[in-house]
């Protein structure tokens, strides 16, 4: 074993529909209940709005929706998870956080060659833990890339 495949790292994983996915804890900076966001004209259709928090004015990202799968209508069960992604602080709307994983690198398999570009673009790699198959999810490629606007 070398000693990469030894480098532990944690995850936090959540779920979206009967779906679970995870990402790295570090990039998670907290985990708040739904809060209805204000809604944005011309947002991409997986961007929920932005709401306020504690005087940050932040971008709501349906995961679901920007995966791929039907976009929920949230209700007090769902959760935001508040996560750095590059130099911006996002929430990410899911159906719940399910656990916290500890898991070594070599855990994580390649993200099967059959996947199209865009699963693959947005799922790192999948770990079969417990019975269970989980995809970790490479939150650099989950937000828009916003064109600034022209003042």
């Amino acid at each position: 074993m070398t000693e990469t495949s030894k480098h532990s790292r944690e995850l936090i994983a959540f779920r979206i529909g009967e779906q679970e996915f995870c990402v790295d804890i570090m990039s998670v900076r907290e985990i708040r209940g739904w809060t209805p966001a204000t809604v944005l004209p011309q947002a991409p259709a997986y961007v929920r709005g932005v709401i306020n928090l504690r005087g940050a004015v932040l971008p709501i990202v349906d995961l679901a929706a920007r995966l791929g799968f039907a976009p929920p209508e949230p209700t007090v069960r769902h959760v935001i998870m508040m996560a750095q992604v590059g130099h911006q602080v996002v929430g990410l709307l899911v159906d719940a956080v399910s656990d916290i994983l500890s898991v070594t690198d070599d855990a994580i398999q390649p993200t099967p060659d059959v996947a199209s570009d865009m699963a693959s673009s947005f799922v790192r790699g999948v770990l079969a833990i417990e019975g269970r198959m989980i995809s970790l999810i490479a939150l650099d490629n989950v937000l828009p890339t916003f064109e600034p606007i022209a003042a």
